[in-house]
């Protein structure tokens, strides 16, 4: 029983980092209110403060949420016999294209990063170390990570479709993994 309320619980917080994800990606982070995130989510409003204690512990749930399992996912990548190209390749889909196509086109996108920058700093802080690690587990040195990482960062600057910012990760992949 306390096993399925459990499963029910997760499902249930899942829905409401979906609601509040459509609500920020739509409204943006100011004009989106607690009370929309409940209607979008269908619930009541003291339900998702059982969930979340306020807007902005919701905000840093939502960067998590967007790259849930892609780390695990991308250590996987990292023991396969596959060549370095295809490893950075598969790592930044994981990391970078996957959970960009979930905000990607929306009119709020721009302000989502930036957002998230602000507010959830240990995220986007561990998302940093993150790639630079993976990288450099790849590329065989710290500082081409880093400079990996800054040229990753700079893809997607003017907000492109996943299917422009698939070409130019592939692009970058061939130049730092031949």
């Amino acid at each position: 029983m306390t096993r399925k309320i459990s499963l029910i619980d997760e499902e249930r917080k899942k829905e409401i980092l979906d609601a509040a994800l459509y609500c920020f990606l739509q409204f943006g982070y100011a004009k989106t209110s607690m009370d929309d995130i409940a209607k979008q989510a269908n619930l009541s409003r003291p339900l998702l403060y059982l969930k979340f204690k306020n807007k902005e512990d919701l905000y840093e749930g939502i960067f998590d949420y967007t790259l849930e399992g892609s780390y695990e996912e991308a250590e996987k990548i990292l023991s396969q016999n596959i060549s370095s190209k295809q490893k950075l390749l598969r790592v930044c889909e994981l990391v970078l294209i996957e959970p960009w196509a979930k905000i990607e086109g929306k009119p709020k996108t721009s302000e989502f990063y930036e957002t998230c920058s602000k507010l959830s700093p240990k995220s986007t802080q561990k998302y940093e170390r993150q790639i630079i690690k993976f990288a450099e587990q790849i590329l065989g040195d710290k500082e081409t990570a880093k400079v990996f990482f800054l040229a990753l960062e700079g893809l997607s600057a003017d907000l492109p479709k996943t299917k422009v910012l698939r070409k130019r990760v592939e692009l970058l992949t061939e130049k730092f993994a031949r």
